[in-house]
């Protein structure tokens, strides 16, 4: 489509370059999948069942846009504005829409006399109903009152959204991550939310009858009290820190298994090489090039956490929750201790959706029964790795 190179070349800002500008025009079932059309303007445009997937939309206008049915996988829609505009039954999944300003809103045009009416859309606005946003990056987005009964936002990432008088009757919401997010006056009746992420969430006068909140993580402290340790935590990681480094001369061994150690802040490069942590919880923390060689981390919740560059050779992880962890060039490969002793990294059972493992060293690695759906695997080395018999 010439529009297209032309908004290409806008976009670059070469000669010849122009904007792209479909106002109110038919473009439904249009295939535009992959395209740069950051900044360009859908507004009042029927878009029903267009293919945009891996298409950047970033800052893109889509005001009062009909999109029932489009196909918008991996779509980049950061600070989209969507106002107004129907994604009845669109499939977003992965799709990334940060900031995306999702709220009410009507379209105005001039009669023949000069005077603003209000133009009706064949569609109702705001309307997510039905839609497929599983794995989507809806950080910070604005979804004030959308309709949204029995859409899919399954291990979506749901962070400091405004959510305030939204419609999530029946909507799925197992395992995604609303901290932070604004549901006041929000309708969840019925909804599935099992093991979703509920830190820090405002939830006054929000309607959860009938809702399924089991193994939901909230502000409530989980598993056993920090105080069991005896010291405080600052104490007890500094001691253990030099029982590995002195070969168990110095410092003092402890068992950090079913704590919930989401408070300890940001701790890149921590050391807790061959620690017990069976069932701790460390959901969304900061563990950048940690040392966790060895480390008993079974059944734990690592959930959201930063583990980029974190050597983890050898780690026990078999039923850990490793939901859109950050493994980047991690090593997970096998701890060797001598020439005949090798213990690969045991992730049998383990939830590594939407994870990215990109880069990471996965050799050996037992993968038996874990699930990798939408898993991020370039660059992966997996070389004699056991893997799940079914990938999704």
């Amino acid at each position: 489509m010439a529009t297209i190179a032309d908004h290409e070349k806008y976009r670059q800002r070469l000669p010849g370059g122009k904007r792209a500008i479909f106002q109110f025009r038919d473009l439904s079932h249009l295939t535009m999948a992959g395209a740069d059309l950051s900044g360009a303007d859908f507004t009042g445009c029927n878009l029903q069942s267009a293919n945009f997937s891996d298409t950047n939309l970033s800052n893109a206008v889509l005001y009062g846009a009909d999109l029932r049915g489009a196909v918008m996988h991996g779509a980049r829609l950061d600070r989209a504005d969507l106002r107004g505009a129907s994604l009845r039954g669109a499939d977003l999944t992965g799709a990334r829409l940060q900031d995306a300003d999702m709220r009410d809103g009507v379209i105005a045009e001039r009669d023949i006399s000069g005077n603003m009416q209000l133009k009706k859309p064949d569609h109702d606005a705001v309307d997510l109903g039905g839609a497929r946003l599983v794995a989507a990056d809806l950080t910070g987005a604005n979804m004030t009152g959308v309709a949204a009964g029995r859409t899919d936002f399954t291990d979506a990432v749901l962070i400091n959204c405004v959510l305030t008088r939204a419609n999530l009757t029946a909507a799925r919401l197992e395992g995604a991550n609303l901290s932070g997010a604004d549901l006041s006056g929000a309708n969840l009746k019925d909804a599935q939310m099992r093991g979703a992420v509920l830190v820090g969430v405002k939830l006054d006068n929000t309607m959860m009858s009938g809702a399924d909140v089991q193994g939901v993580l909230d502000d409530k402290p989980r598993g056993r009290p920090l105080a069991e340790l005896g010291v405080p935590i600052e104490e007890a990681f500094r001691l253990y820190r030099l029982w590995v480094e002195t070969g168990g001369q110095q410092g003092r061994l402890f068992d950090f298994s079913r704590l919930d150690l989401r408070l300890i802040g940001a701790r890149p490069g921590l050391v807790l090489t061959g620690a017990t942590m069976d069932g701790a919880v460390l959901q969304g923390l900061n563990l950048e090039r940690a040392s966790l060689q060895g480390t008993k981390l079974a059944d734990a919740d690592l959930r959201d956490c930063n583990l980029c560059g974190a050597d983890l050779r050898g780690a026990n992880l078999s039923g850990a929750q490793l939901t859109r962890a950050d493994l980047r060039d991690a090593d997970l490969g096998p701890l060797i201790l001598g020439a005949d002793r090798s213990f690969p990294v045991n992730l049998m059972r383990s939830l590594l959706r939407s994870t990215d493992l990109r880069g990471a060293r996965l050799k050996q690695a037992w993968l038996d029964e874990a699930d990798m759906s939408r898993a991020l695997l370039e660059g992966a080395d997996l070389t004699e790795a056991r893997m799940p018999q079914r990938q999704v």
